[in-house]
C-alpha cells in the first residue's frame, strides 16, 4: 500500500471515532423529538386536507340534495312520460346547473333508465336527454349498484363513456317515500379537482383519499385512482392497502380505519379524529395520518416523509460545531501535506504509467519544489525528447506507407489505379450500392490493334498511346469517379453514382474523344471500343464484370470503334 492511502485512511479512521460516539448519542435523541413532531404535524396536515377537500364538496352536495328533494323533479319522475311535467323539471335542472360550481348536473330516471345531462357550456340544450341505462350494460352498471345500496348520498370516480368525460360525480337518490325513481347529482372536473386538493407541491407529504372500503378516489397520479369502484369486486379494487409493503401494515391500516367509522371524533369541537401510524411504501417509512370523514363516508390518508420533512442533519448544528474544529485541524493537516509530496509524486507516478503505455501526449505536471521539483523536471525533459522522436518516426513510417500504397495500386505508365486499386474501389462501391440501393456504372475499354501499333509502331508509342488514353480518361470522367488500367491494352472506369443516359454519354464521350483527339504517326488514328453496364443492388463483382465484358465483346464483334451499352440494343459506331 503507497503512502497516500494509508494516511488517508489513518486520517478517516481518526474522524470516525471522533465524530461515531457523539452521533449515535445526538441521533436518538433526534429521532425522538423527530416522531412526537411528526405526530403532530400529521394531524394538523390531515384536518387542513380535510377541510380543502370538503370545502367546495358541502355546497355542491347540499344542491345535489335540493335537486333530487324538488318536489318538481319528483312529480316528473312519477310521470316522466307527461310533457307538460317534463318541461318544468328541465327548467328545474338547468336553474341548478347555473348555481353548480361545474354548470353540469345529471338526472337518472329507475322505470325508464333515461339519463339526462347538460355541461357548462350548454352543449345539449333542448337535448338533455342524452341516453339510456341499460341493466345488462357493464357501463352502466354504477346506477343501477347504488339503486341496489339504498344508499341516499354516494361519492364516486367514474368515466362516463357516452359523455366522453371523467368526474368525480356526486350522487343523490330521488325518493318519494320509500321509493326510489332515480339518481340526481353533479360531477367536479376530475384533473382540476386532484390539481387543486391533492397534487399541491409540498415536499415529503401525499395526501389521497380512499372510500369506505379502502379504494383510492383521489391521488396526485391518476392511474392509482380506483374508477367505478362500486360495480368491481372486493379483489378488482386499487386500495390503499396495496400501496403498502407488508401485511403488518395492512392490518394497521385496516384496523386504524375501522376504529375511525365507529368513532369518527374525540368530540364535537375537536374536529375530526385522527389516528397515526408507521408503514412503509415502496421500500421507504412514512408516517401515515388516518381520519374518517362521515360527511362523505371517505378516509383521507396523508403520508408524511420524516427524512423530507425533517431530515435529522437539520437538528445537527451542536454535532457539526464539534466536529468543525476536529476537522478543520485533520484537512489542514492533509491539504499541506497532499499539496508539498503526496500530489506531486501521484501526478508524477502517473505521467510515468502513461509513458510507460505508450500515451506521450503532454501532461502538465504540478511545479514541486527542492527534490520533487528537481525530479519533475528532469522527466519533463526526458518525456519530451521521447515524444519528439516518436514524431518524426511515426512520419517516416507514413511516408514511407504511403509511397508503397501507391506502389501497389497506382499503374506507374499512366497514373490510373490498377487492377489491385480498382478492385478495391470496386468492392466498397458494391456494398455502398447495396446499403444505399443505387445503382452505379462500369465501362470497359479496349485499344483497338494495339498489338498492330507495338508492332509497327514501337513499344514506345504503344506506352504513348496509353499514356494518352489514360490522361483522356482522367479529363473525360467526373471528379468522383475512377479510371484504371485493367491490364495490357484494357481500361476500366468507374461511375458512381449512374444511371442508363448518364453510362452511354460518358462512354460515349470516351469512345469519340479517343476518336477525335488522339492521333499515331503517319496520319493514323487511334480508336477504342467500349462495353459498358449498370451494377444494381446485390450484383457480385463476378457478374457486373462478366456484364461489362459482353457488352465489349459485343462492340468488337460488330467492328472496331464501337460502343455497347449492356441493356441497350443498338451498337453505336
Amino acid at each position: 500500500m503507497t503512502l497516500k492511502p494509508r494516511f488517508l485512511l489513518l486520517t478517516a479512521a481518526l474522524i470516525l471515532v471522533a465524530s461515531a460516539a457523539a452521533w449515535l448519542a445526538f441521533e436518538r435523541i433526534a429521532a425522538g423529538i423527530i416522531e412526537q413532531w411528526g405526530v403532530r404535524l400529521a394531524e394538523t396536515q390531515v384536518r387542513y386536507d380535510t377541510a380543502r377537500l370538503l370545502q367546495p364538496l358541502d355546497r355542491e352536495i347540499a344542491l345535489s340534495r335540493q335537486l333530487a328533494d324538488s318536489q318538481v323533479i319528483r312529480r316528473w319522475a312519477l310521470n316522466p312520460t307527461d310533457k307538460e311535467l317534463e318541461t318544468e323539471a328541465l327548467a328545474e335542472m338547468e336553474s341548478f346547473r347555473r348555481n353548480f360550481q361545474d354548470r353540469s348536473y345529471f338526472v337518472a330516471l329507475l322505470d325508464s333508465g333515461a339519463y339526462y345531462h347538460n355541461n357548462a357550456a350548454d352543449e345539449f340544450s333542448g337535448q338533455q336527454l342524452r341516453y339510456y341505462l341499460k341493466p345488462d350494460k357493464p357501463a352502466d352498471s354504477w346506477f343501477y349498484q347504488i339503486v341496489a345500496q339504498g344508499r341516499d348520498f354516494h361519492l364516486n370516480v367514474n368515466p362516463d363513456e357516452e359523455l366522453k368525460v371523467t368526474k368525480l360525480w356526486i350522487d343523490v337518490l330521488i325518493r318519494d317515500g320509500d321509493r326510489i325513481l332515480g339518481v340526481a347529482g353533479t360531477g367536479l372536473e376530475l384533473d382540476r379537482f386532484i390539481r387543486d386538493i391533492v397534487r399541491v407541491k409540498q415536499p415529503g407529504i401525499t395526501t389521497l383519499f380512499a372510500d369506505h372500503n379502502g379504494a383510492i378516489q383521489l391521488y396526485r397520479d391518476p392511474r392509482y385512482i380506483d374508477f367505478a369502484s362500486i360495480v368491481k369486486r372486493e379483489g378488482e379494487k386499487n386500495t390503499v392497502f396495496r400501496m403498502v409493503d407488508t401485511e403488518a401494515d395492512r392490518q394497521h391500516l385496516q384496523q386504524a380505519m375501522l376504529e375511525l367509522a365507529r368513532a369518527p371524533a374525540v368530540a364535537a369541537d375537536e374536529g375530526s379524529r385522527v389516528i397515526s401510524r408507521f408503514v412503509k411504501v415502496e421500500g421507504r417509512e412514512y408516517l401515515a395520518g388516518i381520519a374518517y370523514l362521515p360527511e362523505i363516508d371517505w378516509y383521507e390518508i396523508t403520508l408524511l416523509d420524516l427524512d423530507v420533512l425533517m431530515p435529522v442533519k437539520s437538528f445537527a448544528s451542536v454535532l457539526v460545531i464539534f466536529a468543525i474544529t476536529l476537522l478543520a485541524a485533520l484537512a489542514l493537516f492533509n491539504l499541506v501535506l497532499n499539496r508539498l509530496v503526496l500530489d506531486p509524486v501521484s501526478a508524477l507516478e502517473t505521467a510515468m504509467l502513461r509513458v510507460r503505455d505508450g500515451d506521450l501526449t503532454p501532461l502538465e505536471l504540478p511545479r514541486g519544489k527542492g527534490e520533487i521539483g528537481r525530479l519533475i523536471g528532469h522527466f519533463s525533459n526526458m518525456a519530451e525528447a521521447v515524444r519528439s522522436h516518436t514524431r518524426e518516426l511515426e512520419h517516416r513510417v507514413a511516408e514511407r506507407t504511403e509511397a508503397l500504397h501507391r506502389l501497389a495500386s497506382i499503374d506507374p505508365l499512366t497514373g490510373l489505379h490498377n487492377r489491385r486499386g480498382l478492385n478495391e474501389r470496386l468492392e466498397a462501391e458494391i456494398s455502398r450500392a447495396l446499403r444505399e440501393q443505387h445503382t452505379f456504372g462500369l465501362i470497359w475499354i479496349d485499344i483497338d490493334l494495339f498489338k498492330e501499333i507495338n508492332d509497327y509502331l514501337g513499344h514506345a508509342m504503344g506506352d504513348e498511346a496509353l499514356a494518352a488514353v489514360g490522361r483522356l480518361l482522367t479529363a473525360s470522367i467526373r471528379p468522383y469517379d475512377c479510371a484504371a488500367r485493367w491490364g495490357g491494352d484494357e481500361f476500366l472506369v468507374l461511375l458512381s453514382p449512374c444511371d442508363l443516359d448518364t453510362l452511354s454519354s460518358l462512354s460515349e464521350r470516351i469512345r469519340s474523344g479517343v476518336e477525335r483527339s488522339i492521333e499515331l504517326p503517319g496520319d493514323n488514328g487511334l480508336t477504342v471500343s467500349i462495353g459498358a453496364c449498370l451494377a444494381y443492388p446485390g450484383d457480385s463483382l463476378e457478374t457486373i464484370l462478366h456484364r461489362a465484358d459482353q457488352a465489349l465483346y459485343k462492340a468488337k464483334a460488330e467492328g472496331r470503334n464501337r460502343l455497347c451499352v449492356s441493356g441497350q440494343h443498338a451498337v453505336i459506331n
